[in-house]
């Protein structure tokens, strides 16, 4: 075991709030005392948290090992010795740990009106960042699931009592002259840029619940200036439509996250709507927040494409007749 004098000595806290103990930790904790073994570091219980103390790359490899095993616990699994050592081998070897262990079929959410599951490598791989990730931004074309798997994790999060409330939220592009003249109070006159939202949770969560959720606040779907000023604490949030934020918008969602909070981000890079495509907060996101500790970024392809047949097609299509062309066509407020 790692002595407190020796050299290069890390510590890192996973929090594990709401993860099955026994399932994570095995029957008189074997599962952790074979990471230790494994890793040769210390691991231990304290309050809601693992604790990992060793030399520092061990201890980084035990962390990513862990939040592996968590995504799996998280998905209703109950991994065995044999299956965390080889996710532990993986980790130690650079392995990106897709295969048996990662397959699609393995990401799924229950308890909800029906049983969701990941579908094709790029779900899988997205859903298992959001579950080992505070912060995540999943960016690719229209019809992979960004949004839909990403309000299947909160809602998913939400049961299991991981987190308190869910948040949705998405620029409201056309929130200055053009919403004034939409009949209506202001909810009247964001809900049809929030109707998507809606349509997700209507598809996971019961009718009479999902009521009590919007009128008591529990689940929250609103435009991204109604972020502003506030804290988010116990929350799962999600920034929808993101290539529409501005960087500032993106700057203060962002800085919105509280204490054991999540936030998912979503956008397609050739749908900005803004006047000026440039000032896209989304844009600005993945060039300066890579490599952050605890910020993951999924990107999706038209491989990834899981709506009817033809969407795929189009996609390509459209990438085909290349972004100066789409540049000419494409109208302030028009998709």
């Amino acid at each position: 075991m790692v002595k407190a004098t020796d050299r290069n000595q890390a510590t890192r806290r996973i929090p594990i709030e709401g993860v099955d103990m026994l399932s994570l930790l095995g029957p008189n904790d074997r599962n952790l005392r074979l990471l230790e073994t494994v890793f040769d570091c210390e691991a231990y219980l304290r309050g809601g948290e693992l604790v990992v103390t060793g030399e520092e790359q061990a201890v980084s490899e035990l962390e990513n090992t862990l939040r592996r095993v968590i995504a799996l616990v998280q998905t209703g699994k109950n991994p065995q010795v044999t299956e965390i050592g080889e996710i532990a081998r993986r980790v130690r070897e650079g392995d990106s740990a897709e295969g048996e262990l990662y397959e699609p079929s393995n990401v799924y959410f229950t308890g909800m009106k029906k049983v969701i599951k990941a579908r094709g490598n790029g779900q899988s791989r997205y859903l298992r960042m959001i579950a080992e990730n505070d912060i995540v931004i999943g960016i690719g074309p229209a019809g992979t699931g960004k949004t839909y798997l990403a309000v299947a994790a909160a809602v998913d999060s939400f049961n299991k009592k991981r987190v308190k409330r869910i948040i949705l939220a998405r620029p409201a592009v056309e929130a200055g002259e053009r919403l004034g003249f939409l009949p209506g109070d202001m909810q009247e006159k964001v809900d049809p840029y929030l109707r998507p939202l809606y349509d997700a949770l209507k598809d996971m969560v019961q009718p009479e619940k999902l009521e009590k959720y919007l009128e008591n606040g529990t689940i929250e779907i609103a435009p991204i200036a109604f972020m502003r000023g506030r804290t988010l604490h116990d929350a799962f949030v999600i920034l929808d439509e993101a290539q529409n934020a501005t960087r500032l918008q993106m700057k203060m969602f962002l800085t919105r996250l509280g204490v054991n909070s999540k936030a998912v981000i979503t956008g397609d890079k050739t749908q900005i709507d803004l006047p000026r495509p440039d000032q896209s907060g989304l844009l600005q996101v993945e060039e300066i927040l890579k490599g952050i500790d605890g910020i993951g970024f999924t990107y999706f392809t038209d491989e990834d494409v899981v709506r009817h047949r033809l969407v795929r097609d189009i996609v390509r299509a459209y990438q085909a007749a290349g972004e100066d062309e789409e540049e000419q066509l494409r109208l302030p407020g028009t998709r």
